[in-house]
């Protein structure tokens, strides 16, 4: 079970539910940076206190459209890696950052892998997936 990441948008939360469904949200209001990676939508990731160390990666076949920024990354990423964290199981861990594009808009999936356990999210940046 992958119950132990949100990731937020306004008041709807995107949660990873298990290794195989997530409700998924659209992300509006992107919003144009220019260089490498011009479209930019900010949106917080919350980890469960006490739960393992998340992965939450870009597949290989987005990395040239979507990266990704959370926490102290100080570049755009296509792996991020967020450590187990002490604390109680109703507390969280929010990490300030969000989505890169290349385009306006994308239904962008990424992976969160917890121990060996995945779950793929889509999110609609900018668009409904």
């Amino acid at each position: 079970m992958i119950a132990v990441v949100a990731v937020a948008f306004g008041s709807a939360w995107v949660t990873t539910a298990d290794g195989t469904r997530a409700r998924v949200r659209t992300v509006p209001c992107v919003v144009h940076v220019g260089g490498r990676w011009p479209y930019w939508r900010k949106t917080g990731l919350v980890v469960r206190a006490g739960a393992p160390a998340v992965t939450v990666t870009v597949p290989r076949a987005w990395r040239s459209r979507a990266a990704i920024i959370w926490g102290n990354a100080g570049t755009p990423a296509s792996s991020l890696r967020f450590a187990s964290c002490a604390g109680r199981a109703r507390e969280g861990r929010a990490y300030a950052g969000g989505f890169y594009l290349r385009a306006r808009s994308g239904c962008v999936p990424l992976v969160f892998r917890v121990g060996a356990r995945a779950a793929t999210v889509r999110f609609g940046v900018g668009r409904r997936c």
